[in-house]
């Protein structure tokens, strides 16, 4: 039974794939090569996607945050899985949305989270100040509606999510964070934002007991998050969650509640 449910999600990746290369190139196109530098001269690479916008409105703006395999330097393999979602001719045209997908340096992390004790750390890591300061940047240059950012990422991207909304919990209006984890202890102070947590019940990269356990503080923290557990995937839970057309729409409907 494993291996049958092994073959198919196998199966589903490869047809993800698939369509990524045919798609991809004209998606990625729309992402432009952007690199943000500090007054300390600290840089982070990003690629951004910017919808026809007019000049009285206001758009929503989407972070992503990606995995582990995609850190370095080339401002590129972070379009390998995921965001290029954002950019199909469906949302573009529904909901018009900027986005921001930055590079994690190479042996560098979003989220400073102890996997010893489950906790997060008091420092943020060097990107994820890079990132709050690029958000704010992008804030003053965009019309960007401040009730309406949100952040999502997978795997190490999905603990990134975490430690954001952690970090700054009236920053976002909405999260997703797929095969991912948290600090439980932070429940209290995020169970206002609206989540979505996704994870592949068969993950032997990173247990969805740690999606489980963010599940489970936020319910007891008087929050009503929304759990996928892929019961036959592993770790490309990202796979279907990306390609979800609900929670896209789900995604879009949040608004920051002051």
């Amino acid at each position: 039974m494993k291996f049958i449910q092994s073959c198919f999600t196998t199966l589903l990746v490869v047809l993800y794939c698939f369509g990524c290369i045919t798609n991809s190139f004209s998606q990625s196109s729309l992402f432009s090569f952007e690199k943000y530098v500090n007054a300390d001269g600290d840089t982070l690479n990003y690629r951004q996607l910017i919808s026809d916008y007019d000049t009285i409105s206001k758009y929503p703006l989407v972070i992503f945050l990606h995995g582990s395999g995609e850190r370095g330097d080339d401002n590129e393999s972070q379009l390998k899985w995921g965001v290029l979602n954002f950019a199909s001719d469906r949302n573009m045209k529904i909901h018009r949305p900027i986005v921001i997908a930055p590079q994690c340096p190479k042996n560098k992390i979003w989220a400073n989270f102890s996997f010893d004790n489950g906790s997060l750390q008091h420092n943020s890591t060097e990107p994820m100040k890079l990132l709050r300061e690029l958000v704010d940047q992008i804030i003053l240059e965009l019309p960007v509606d401040t009730n309406r950012i949100y952040i999502t990422g997978l795997s190490m991207g999905g603990f990134g999510t975490f430690d954001a909304i952690s970090r700054y919990p009236n920053l976002f209006a909405a999260a997703v964070p797929v095969c991912g984890g948290g600090d439980v202890s932070k429940a209290s102070e995020i169970a206002h934002i609206p989540i979505w947590i996704f994870h592949g019940a068969l993950d032997e990269a990173v247990s969805p007991v740690h999606s489980l356990n963010m599940v489970s503080a936020l319910s007891e923290a008087g929050a009503h998050p929304g759990f996928t557990l892929y019961p036959e995937t592993g770790h490309f839970s990202w796979v279907p969650a990306y390609s979800d057309t609900m929670m896209m729409d789900w995604l879009f409907r949040q608004r920051k509640k002051h």
